[in-house]
């Protein structure tokens, strides 16, 4: 008899836990409020499924058909309407009171003349923000520093500057091979890259934060983030002045490639902590393509399942073991699956507060519906999609698929040999080789977790290979 009253005792604690979730959540509370203090909390939710043996079948714990099956249904919505552009001006004014609706012609790159109004001899990079965060940056600006004042042009009785935006963006996703394409593409003589991979500008560092768990800092204005690109506009001045007699410098071209800009916009979950929205008002395209609505967008993805595990092997600092991850992915798959049971699709894979919950990053491997939201505002034709496996597979062949959509001329076989002998960078290190791969239980979760997303993505794309089968 006391066994089963303390049998009783505990599944009725057990329901009302699980009762005032629920209604916290229905509430906008607990999963559904965001709060800087709470980015990646030390302790996660606990549940039935995160005590479970770690060898029991997923089948055993969560029955994922139903589960597959809203997914797949929830799929099926209308495609994203974008702000109006007057919104989209007024929620950042200051940026688009720095770069003007034109371009310079001739100037391949994203290009214009400002207004210089520093002091003349003066360090004009000595209040940038990332020079304070890399010594790499800190380093570039005291050379550009040395010849700045000769890259100012004469004009009208002051002095003009050139600046430049980046020509391309390699958008995503993280663990899916970015750094290794980024400092091959820098090989090439007719890119020029800015010397920081990723600035995480666009969905970071203009609302000042660097870690969301540090909570607000201070902006990252946009002249700190166009100084990352003076090492071209540099190159670019001096052809237009006639300065380099090689005037090949007008078909220069930059880019960057932080990883955070294709899904991370949790910064509106902060400025916007009244909004009753579960859906994110802006996105980071919003406002790129306002700027730049002839922006190039390569995409870099890799098989979910497998992009799951590297990235957390990658970002876990201690305690590592496919057990773990096993229980850190039932976890993260049981939250998403109550939240889909109260909200939107969209609004599940764009909640901060539930993406801070996770214990992984499950959300970033459902590419489609980041792609999808890309695809409301630029064309599918501006937008490459390249795929891990056959990039590691055929290098050659991706990388030049890269310069043909860049639209920038042939190697010569001398730097086309050294690019592709160069060996793979950012991978997997020995002690995380060692622990061997996931659990056979936790890849039969995911890819059927996975597969509507998949599956809609391979349709959009129109490629096959992108479901992943195997």
């Amino acid at each position: 008899k006391v066994k089963v009253v303390s049998l009783l005792m505990g599944l009725t604690l057990m329901f009302i836990v699980m009762a005032s979730y629920l209604l916290a959540w229905d509430k906008g509370g607990l999963l559904f409020t965001a709060s800087p203090e709470h980015f990646r909390p030390a302790v996660v939710l606990s549940s039935p499924l995160a005590r479970a043996a770690p060898d029991v079948s997923p089948e055993g714990l969560l029955d994922m058909k139903p589960l597959v099956d809203t997914i797949t249904s929830k799929l099926d919505y209308p495609p994203r309407t974008p702000p109006d552009e007057k919104h989209i001006f007024e929620a950042f004014p200051h940026l688009f009171s720095v770069v003007p609706r034109h371009f310079l012609p001739g100037v391949k790159s994203p290009c214009w003349y400002e207004r210089f109004s520093g002091e003349r001899g003066g360090d004009p990079y000595r209040d940038n923000h990332f020079t304070l965060r890399s010594k790499t940056f800190k380093a570039v600006c005291k050379h550009l520093n040395r010849s700045f004042q000769q890259h100012l042009v004469p004009r009208q009785g002051g002095l003009l500057r050139l600046r430049c935006l980046p020509f391309f963006y390699i958008i995503g996703q993280p663990k899916c091979g970015t750094t290794d394409l980024f400092h091959r593409l820098l090989l090439h003589p007719e890119i020029k890259f800015n010397t920081m991979k990723e600035p995480h500008w666009w969905t970071r560092k203009r609302f000042g934060y660097i870690r969301f768990k540090d909570g607000f800092q201070e902006n990252f204005s946009v002249e700190d983030y166009l100084d990352l690109f003076d090492l071209a506009a540099h190159k670019i001045q001096e052809a237009l002045s006639g300065n380099s007699g090689d005037h090949r410098a007008l078909q220069l071209i930059t880019g960057e490639a932080s990883a955070s800009t294709m899904w991370d916009n949790q910064a509106w979950s902060y400025l916007y902590r009244d909004d009753k929205d579960t859906e994110p008002p802006f996105l980071a395209q919003d406002f790129i393509h306002a700027v730049q609505p002839e922006a190039r967008i390569v995409i870099m993805l890799r098989d979910p399942v497998e992009r799951l595990y590297s990235d957390y092997l990658y970002f876990k600092v201690a305690n590592k073991s496919a057990e773990d991850f096993h229980l850190r992915v039932l976890e993260s798959v049981h939250l998403f699956q109550s939240c889909l049971s109260l909200r939107s699709l969209r609004s599940c894979v764009y909640n901060t507060s539930l993406s801070n919950a996770m214990p992984v990053r499950l959300n970033l491997g459902m590419y489609i519906v980041f792609i999808l939201d890309w695809l409301t505002v630029f064309h599918r034709d501006q937008i490459l999609v390249l795929r891990l496996e056959d990039y590691a597979a055929n290098l050659k062949m991706a990388i030049k698929a890269v310069f043909d959509f860049l639209s920038v001329g042939p190697l010569s076989q001398q730097v086309e040999a050294a690019l592709t002998r160069r060996p793979m960078l950012n991978t997997r290190r020995a002690a995380d080789i060692n622990l061997g791969p996931m659990l056979s239980a936790t890849r039969r979760l995911l890819r059927e977790f996975h597969q509507p997303f998949n599956r809609k993505l391979a349709s959009v794309l129109d490629n096959k290979e992108f479901f992943w089968t195997s």
